[in-house]
């Protein structure tokens, strides 16, 4: 999975669009293994990106939880503190 992909779901404020769908165009990179397609698979890769956004779009708004949404400025405190500790300053 590419590290780069963060959870979307259930944080307070929501996921925004812009997240999903750098999160969408992420993912269609790790499959097709371009980070920038050519010309000629522009339009396919464009197309996959708008798929994949919106299937997550539509996965974020289905499903339910009984669980109080993280905050996420305490979630990125955490992944900085973990990450110093893990790398260093």
């Amino acid at each position: 999975m590419c590290r780069s992909i963060k959870t979307l779901y259930n944080f307070e404020p929501p996921a925004t669009e812009q997240e999903i769908r750098a999160a969408a165009l992420q993912f269609v990179r790790k499959l097709s293994g371009f980070s920038v397609p050519s010309k000629p698979n522009q339009q396919a890769f464009e197309r996959a990106v708008d798929e994949m956004a919106a299937s997550a779009t539509r996965l974020i708004d289905s499903l339910v939880t009984t669980a109080e949404p993280r905050d996420r400025a305490i979630e990125a405190k955490r992944a900085k503190a973990k990450s110093a500790a893990r790398f260093g300053t």
